[in-house]
């Protein structure tokens, strides 16, 4: 008789101790662990995403880490196709399953789901290709019939303009009647949700410490190695960490102040992490990183 499946999300903001917490966690409960980070997603980002080390990528199974390269796409719909192959896995080799990481926006769409789309056959997925050879063409159409939806979509988004084009070309109605009339299902439901608190102050020290050893470990090298290789054009060359070394690369500042702005900005987005985390999720579980270690030993014996 195969154990029930259990799951768990740590989350918190950057520079927290989440992976740590997560990794300590994963061995006493025998889960694997799929990591929800905006950059840890891609290979080749080691340094600025400061992924966990070699050692503790191969003393746990971790999934959503080195997934993809940096010039591919990734969207929501293919995180949750990514966490249904990850819960498969773990039902398959019985083990439980910690979701963690700081990007938690991905947590969210698990929690919400995603609208079904309407069955795509190979007629029409040929017809909207063609039409998408006029990328701009196509954008402009979309967006008279359905200007709502639209204005969040980039014209240059070829993915999502696509999906749009599917949707209508499959339904016969636009991506905003068919969304009303598909809602999403939750993908996953009652799942504890643990968030590391940390002062600010503490954090920012944290912050800047890590920056520093960032730079230690040849930020400035990767982002070098990643530019040459794939351009400034991926969505992933504009996060914290790249942009501003790339502005010290175009001479518009100097080093310390490389480092001050990616302290800065880092911790710009840690607040706003943690907004997002009281804001958006129920019943979260909220304690400082000792405190919510013993917290989450304790409901999981149970």
């Amino acid at each position: 008789m195969k154990k029930e499946l259990k799951q768990l999300a740590i989350i918190g903001p950057t520079a927290s101790g989440k992976s740590d917490l997560a990794i300590k966690i994963a061995k006493k409960i025998d889960a694997y662990i799929l990591s929800i980070d905006s950059l840890s997603i891609y290979k080749e980002i080691d340094i600025v995403s400061a992924k966990p080390s070699k050692e503790e990528l191969a003393s746990v199974k971790h999934f959503g880490i080195n997934e993809l390269y940096p010039n591919e796409y990734f969207s929501v719909d293919i995180f949750i196709s990514l966490y249904k192959n990850v819960v498969d896995a773990c039902k398959k080799d019985g083990r439980n399953l910690i979701i963690v990481g700081g990007t938690s926006f991905y947590l969210k769409s698990l929690l919400q789901g995603l609208s079904d789309i309407p069955k795509i056959d190979e007629i029409i997925e040929k017809r909207v290709k063609k039409r998408l050879e006029k990328l701009h063409d196509s954008y402009e159409f979309l967006y008279s019939l359905d200007s709502a939806y639209m204005h969040n979509i980039n014209k240059s988004d070829q993915y999502r303009i696509e999906k749009a084009f599917l949707i209508y070309e499959a339904s016969g109605l636009t991506p905003s009647e068919w969304f009303l009339q598909n809602p999403p299902q939750p993908i996953i439901a009652n799942l504890p949700i643990f968030n590391i608190e940390v002062e600010r102050d503490i954090l920012r020290e944290r912050i800047t410490k890590r920056s520093q050893k960032m730079l230690s470990l040849g930020l400035i090298d990767e982002v070098c190695a990643l530019e040459h290789k794939y351009t400034r054009l991926p969505n992933c060359m504009a996060s914290i960490g790249i942009v501003e070394v790339l502005e010290f690369l175009d001479g518009k500042v100097n080093k310390e102040q490389m480092l001050q702005n990616i302290s800065t900005h880092t911790a710009q987005l840690a607040k706003r992490q943690q907004t997002f985390n009281k804001s958006q999720f129920e019943q979260l579980i909220s304690a400082p990183l000792e405190a919510l270690e013993k917290i989450i030993f304790r409901d999981i014996s149970c």
